[in-house]
Order: structure tokens, then C-alpha cells, then sequence
């Protein structure tokens, strides 16, 4: 008789704990699913602000007005191959894209805005990159010399030539051992990107990687692509 009574209170005793477990796990999933939620407003004022409300704050915060931008999505979702995904559509990523590259925002920074977790916001900035590359031969101009009748006061003592080149740093993160062969003079870490551009300041080509290397080391590479490109 005595062990009945205890099979029993311990039966007993485990049905009150798997009603607390499932009552508790219930509850945290409520909280999580209303925390989900509750980010919504935010994100869709936050998308007002940049590109629903004045050409002006586009321009200011994306560095270009409505229409531009409703141009370049197309251009990405049509021929880059982005497509919306189940919370983010592609104009949240594309500004996400923008957001970052105009002002040089860190991750932390733009999940805040965004309301986004900081995977989220790298998954769709990568996904974007990799639009924007496939557009390159719509993004990068063709070669046009100059024209022996230019008269252009900049540009009409060039005459046949393709267009002016310049080199800039740019900050990167890279592993620990290799951040001394990628320390510039300021102490940061960064490459040095050779750029080239037409009489319309529109980039024909861009060379980047170089690591705290002369403008005429990084040009003779690009010759030697070039050459063993034409081969």
C-alpha cells in the first residue's frame, strides 16, 4: 500500500512539472514572437523616412533622389537577379547596400536603424554586392578617347586619351598577421584602389587589393592584366 502511494505522489509530481515546462516555454515564445513584431513599425516608418517622404532626405541620407533609387532596384531585381526574401524586400536591402557604402556606417549602427539583427543586415549586404557585380558592364562606362576637337579647357590638351587615373586608401579588415603588410603611414589598415575615369567622372576601371604600394607599381599590374587579357 505504502509504495502505491508514492508511485502515485510521484506520478503526480511529474505531470505538475511538464505543465509548468510547457506553460513557461509558451510563454517565452509569445514574448519572442511579440518582440518580432513589435520591430515592424519601426521598420516601415524607418523606410518612410529615406524614401517615401522627400527627394531631398533620399538624396541626404542614400545620395540619390526617388527616382534614382527606384532604378537602381529595378536594375538589380530584373538583371542582377535580387529577390525579395521573406521578411526583407529588395528596396530595405538595397538601402541597407547604400546606407553603408555613402556613409561608411558600421554594422551596429545600421541594425539600429534598420531594426534588423546584424546577420540580417550582412546577408543582404553581400546579396546585394553580388547584384551590383553582375551589372558591370552596365555600371562601368566603355573607354571613349578624347576628341581631337574637344574644348573642354580640362581635358582639350589630352586629346586621344582615355581619361585621368588616381589611387586612394581605402580601410579594410584583414587577419592579424597579415596587418602589418596592410599598415599605411596614418597607422590604419587599408589597400590602395586605382581608379580610372572619363570626362564625365564615370569609372571605366577599378583596381583594388594592393597593399602600401606606389602608383606606378599598382599601374604596371594593371597593364599586365590587361595585356594578358588581350592575349
Amino acid at each position: 500500500m505504502e509504495a502505491i502511494r508514492r508511485r502515485t505522489v510521484g506520478v503526480i509530481i511529474f505531470a505538475l512539472a511538464i505543465l509548468w515546462l510547457k506553460k513557461f516555454h509558451g510563454r517565452n515564445r509569445r514574448q519572442r514572437r511579440w518582440c518580432l513584431l513589435d520591430r515592424i513599425p519601426g521598420q516601415i516608418r524607418n523606410m518612410n523616412e529615406l524614401v517615401g517622404m522627400s527627394d531631398e532626405a533620399c538624396k541626404d541620407m542614400l545620395r540619390m533622389d526617388r527616382t534614382a533609387f527606384s532604378r537602381l532596384c529595378i536594375l538589380l531585381q530584373d538583371l542582377g537577379g535580387l529577390r525579395n526574401s521573406k521578411y526583407v524586400n529588395v528596396q530595405e536591402k538595397v538601402a541597407i547596400f547604400l546606407s553603408i557604402l555613402t556613409h561608411h556606417t558600421k554594422n551596429r549602427s545600421i541594425k539600429f536603424q534598420f531594426k534588423r539583427s546584424g546577420q540580417t543586415v550582412s546577408k543582404h549586404f553581400h546579396s546585394v554586392l553580388q547584384s551590383v557585380l553582375k551589372l558591370h558592364s552596365i555600371f562601368l562606362v566603355q573607354p571613349e578617347p578624347v576628341p581631337d576637337d574637344s574644348e573642354d579647357p580640362k581635358w582639350q590638351n589630352f586629346k586621344g586619351c582615355l581619361g585621368a587615373l588616381d589611387e586612394t586608401y581605402i580601410d579594410v579588415h584583414v587577419p592579424t598577421v597579415d596587418q602589418a603588410r596592410y599598415r599605411n603611414r596614418k597607422g590604419q589598415t587599408s589597400v590602395n584602389v586605382l581608379g580610372v575615369c572619363d570626362m564625365n567622372m564615370r569609372f571605366m576601371y577599378v583596381l583594388s587589393g594592393w597593399e602600401r604600394r606606389g602608383q606606378l607599381q599598382i599601374l604596371g599590374c594593371s597593364v599586365m592584366q590587361f595585356l594578358a587579357l588581350t592575349d
